[in-house]
């Protein structure tokens, strides 16, 4: 177990996120706090990044539209992004920072960053898919 593995477990339960699965040996959490809005993220350690996903939805809309304005909202997210899988099947929000010199901080600023984000445009994420 690295010397980020646990900082990152520490920043994450300082935060009031329930740690609902732990791998040591991947160095990898996953996190909930319904009131954030937050379910299943995924926070791993990949050598010198720390990486956050959350599934959004599954992909139902192909369409111009619907893209376009996934990287519409980006434009506003402070950290991280909504993305597309590798298979174009579904919508995650993804960030990435350095490990080597994380603080408190960087991490809070993620987690916020989500949280704001499914608040502001939750039903619009979700009217966006049905279309």
């Amino acid at each position: 177990m690295s010397q980020y593995f646990s900082k990152i477990v520490e920043y994450a339960e300082t935060l009031g996120l329930d740690v609902i699965h732990r791998d040591e040996k991947e160095e990898l959490i996953v996190v909930s706090n319904e009131d954030k809005g937050i379910y299943n993220l995924i926070i791993d350690c990949e050598e010198t990044i720390l990486i956050f996903e959350q599934l959004i939805y599954g992909i139902s809309n192909h369409s111009e539209k619907h893209f376009m304005r996934l990287l519409q909202m980006n434009r506003t997210l402070i950290h991280g992004a909504f993305v597309v899988d590798e298979e174009g099947k579904q919508v995650i929000f993804r960030d990435t920072l350095q490990l080597e010199n994380l603080d408190f901080n960087e991490f809070e600023g993620t987690i916020n960053a989500l949280s704001l984000g499914l608040a502001e445009y939750s039903n619009e994420l979700l009217t966006l898919n049905k279309n």
